[in-house]
């Protein structure tokens, strides 16, 4: 098990990038959260299995259909033991 911060830049915010987020890691098993952040990127917290948390990084790179992701960074931290996966109106790491 892996928790991994995560920030997405790009055209993120208004293209259901959140929404689509929770959608992809319920169905992968991850726990954490997802918000927007006041510069326009996405932050998300996420706690899986390594390989599960490969996949679900694959996809954030792409983001749904009308996101245009620029970069995405990801950096190990501390295992946080979330609940479940829940969309945030904001929160910084």
């Amino acid at each position: 098990m892996i928790h991994l911060d995560i920030i997405v830049k790009g055209k993120v915010q208004g293209v259901f990038y959140r929404a689509s987020t929770k959608a992809v890691a319920d169905q992968l098993g991850i726990k954490g959260f997802v918000s927007n952040q006041d510069n326009g990127d996405v932050a998300i917290a996420a706690e899986g299995d390594k390989m599960i948390m490969d996949m679900f990084l694959d996809w954030c790179k792409e983001g749904p259909e009308n996101a245009e992701v620029t970069s995405l960074e990801s950096h190990e931290g501390e295992l946080k033991n979330y609940r479940n996966f829940e969309v945030v109106k904001k929160r910084l790491f």
